[in-house]
């Protein structure tokens, strides 16, 4: 798979075949089909298949206060669309130019001119454009003028719901994972970096590793069964988010605990997967009772991961 930053990296041997574009925001089971079948139909044409997506999102430019906070780091998103089968993933650093360019003026200058496909695969929602007055329909009047063959995937439903991005960020926001998981095919995964914090948990039996500079949305506060990715090293994790009430601390705080896990973390970075809430955060009446809930919650993990481990191959992505 190449990666590639910026149009003038867009050689001649990736002219010519399929390309799609899209923000891509969590690469969910809906951009999975579409990869699918972007692979397909480049196969087809004889010619390479291109992922075409934005770094930062358009609407971190156009809507700085509005704009949602992203389920996936750039870094992460390229990886998914390469184990989908993308021969090379575009991503190109969103400026204004782009941005400002109509509906035409892009079809023409990017989609004809630079990257010379041949064909295209989009979802059904998909805009282009300036103020995205560029609609699936339109671009299908103008694939048709360029004898560009053109093919748009349904969406996908899981559970009677379409999956889309705006839908999985609301659940990770209500701490649904197992449902957020299915809509993405995978776990919902954060990352962050190892920092030094009081160091209560080592004094408590349970050394926690506390994640800060995470650039993706977080859950809402509580205890969450998951796994923690050390390099390509995989530990099961329980997981708190939010504050220490039992100790009176108001400051929100990512802590993760790797069970079976000897070692020095500080200064690493850390991806975490969340696979099941198992409680809200609470106050304890003493730190007798909370280290007994610890145990508990500890327990309640391993034999949860153990067993949705067992049940679904795709955690293992």
């Amino acid at each position: 798979m190449k990666l590639l930053r910026n149009l003038d990296d867009f050689s001649d041997e990736l002219r010519g075949g399929a390309v799609t574009i899209g923000n891509f925001d969590g690469v969910h089971r809906g951009h999975a089909l579409l990869v699918k079948r972007l692979c397909e139909l480049a196969r087809e044409i004889d010619g390479p298949s291109v992922a075409f997506t934005f770094d930062p999102p358009p609407a971190w430019l156009l809507r700085p206060d509005a704009a949602p906070q992203p389920l996936i780091w750039t870094q992460r998103k390229v990886e998914i669309l390469a184990q989908l089968g993308a021969d090379a993933v575009l991503v190109y650093p969103t400026d204004r130019a782009l941005l400002e360019l109509d509906a035409r003026e892009f079809f023409e200058r990017v989609v004809l001119r630079r990257l010379g496909v041949k064909a295209m695969v989009e979802g059904p929602n998909f805009f282009f454009g300036h103020n995205r007055i560029g609609t699936v329909e339109l671009l299908r009047q103008f694939c048709a003028e360029a004898g560009i063959r053109l093919e748009v995937t349904p969406s996908v439903e899981v559970n009677g719901q379409i999956v889309s991005s705006s839908l999985i960020r609301s659940l990770v926001f209500q701490g649904r994972m197992m449902e957020a998981r299915q809509m993405l095919g995978r776990p919902y995964r954060i990352r962050g970096i190892v920092v030094r914090s009081a160091g209560r948990g080592v004094k408590l039996g349970y050394p926690t590793a506390n994640i800060e500079q995470i650039d993706t949305i977080l859950p809402p506060d509580g205890i969450y069964a998951g796994r923690a990715w050390v390099d390509q090293d995989v530990y099961t994790a329980a997981i708190s988010l939010g504050s220490n009430p039992t100790f009176d601390e108001t400051a929100l705080k990512v802590e993760v605990y790797l069970l079976d896990f000897h070692g020095d973390l500080y200064g690493r970075p850390l991806q975490i997967d969340f696979l099941t809430r198992l409680r809200e955060t609470k106050r304890f009446d003493s730190v007798d009772a909370l280290v007994a809930q610890m145990a508990l919650d500890v327990a309640a993990v391993r034999s949860i991961t153990a067993e949705l481990e067992n049940e679904n191959p795709e955690l293992n992505v």
